[in-house]
């Protein structure tokens, strides 16, 4: 009595396709990388196969694979490698592999959910070891099978939606809370918001996080004050000036991301009025100390998230199991001149 073929656990391989459809290794082998000589009953028999398993072949030289079967690479799908907080959390995973001697790979979304999607697939076409994602799409539920297949996968900066994975976090609502309490106990009651795309998560947990800090201290935004999806430096250095030009001008400003601060900064000095409108930005920036004034920042430490993330990673590849946790990284406000400018309503020396 012959027995039914048993699924793979895990990743499938070459050898399970052959197994399931009935063929040697070989046969399938020489199908799934399109040489001939193979009669049309084996093809169809093993592209079954295929897509039953959900098959991918692998494309990395088997010379660069290992004795227990990884390829010893780690793919990182960042926001942007060119941003300051994507490159060093780029760095810190890189620091931490390079000890295992394991390469770390890297692609930018750009906030493009297709691009995401596309990255992805081609990481794991060549069967990278796990995945470190900032994602940008709203769900990632299409990750569920190399989860499943036990792909090690650890989101940073962003939590996972339709996927149950570990994470490494900032709480982005306190953070920005941090800022704006700053800004009021230095006399500023009109207090501007410049943010990123409200389709990111962040960006609206930061921008939740300067209303209800308003709201703490009776404070009403002003609409015409508030000014979302500035996803360029241009953009937000535009926003800034519309801003600060109106009749009732803010006396101090909140920008929720790092390339939105270096924009609405060169508003300010344009306008001559970086001495006076005060500046609180959420990420910290190369040169940001040097400026004057130095820009007061909530900073997060992508080096640590990067360094917590590839620990996590490789935790997991030493064959370690827990429930898929998330895993916080204090922010800290780091004082430095622009946010401590003197708003109208300053208490009396």
């Amino acid at each position: 009595m012959t027995e039914e073929p048993v699924a793979p656990r895990g990743r499938p391989t070459l050898r399970d396709v052959a197994l399931l459809a009935g063929v040697s290794t070989k046969t399938a082998s020489r199908v799934v990388t399109g040489e001939g000589g193979v009669t049309a009953a084996k093809v169809a028999a093993v592209q079954d196969a295929v897509a039953k398993l959900g098959y991918r072949p692998n494309f990395t030289a088997s010379s660069l694979r290992r004795a227990n079967g990884r390829t010893a690479a780690i793919a990182a799908v960042l926001e942007d490698v060119s941003n300051p907080f994507s490159s060093a959390l780029h760095r810190a995973l890189e620091d931490v592999a390079r000890d295992r001697d394991v390469m770390i790979f890297a692609g930018s979304v750009d906030e493009d959910p297709a691009r995401e999607r596309a990255l992805i697939h081609a990481f794991t076409t060549r069967q990278a070891d796990a995945l470190v994602v900032v994602p940008a799409s709203d769900s990632q539920h299409y990750l569920a099978g190399e989860v499943n297949a036990g792909t090690p996968v650890v989101f940073v900066d962003r939590p996972p939606v339709g996927v149950d994975v570990d994470a490494v976090l900032v709480d982005n609502h306190a953070g920005a809370a941090q800022a704006v309490h700053h800004l009021v106990s230095h006399g500023h009651r009109d207090i501007a918001y410049l943010g990123d795309l409200l389709a990111i998560a962040t960006a609206r947990q930061r921008f939740q996080g300067y209303k209800e800090a308003l709201s703490d201290h009776g404070i009403r935004p002003s609409p015409e004050h508030i000014a979302h999806d500035l996803h360029t430096e241009e953009d937000a250095e535009a926003a800034a000036r519309r801003i600060l030009a109106g009749e009732d001008a803010p006396t101090a400003l909140f920008t929720a991301q790092n390339l939105v601060t270096i924009g609405v900064l060169r508003a300010l000095r344009s306008l001559r009025l970086h001495e006076r409108v005060a500046l609180v930005g959420f990420d910290d920036f190369p040169l940001a100390d040097l400026l004057q004034p130095p820009v007061t920042v909530v900073a997060q430490d992508p080096s640590a998230m990067g360094r917590l993330a590839a620990s996590l990673i490789f935790r997991r590849l030493d064959g370690e199991a827990w429930p898929p946790t998330t895993h916080y990284v204090q922010t800290r406000l780091v004082v430095r001149g622009s946010g401590e400018i003197q708003g109208p309503h300053a208490a009396a020396s």
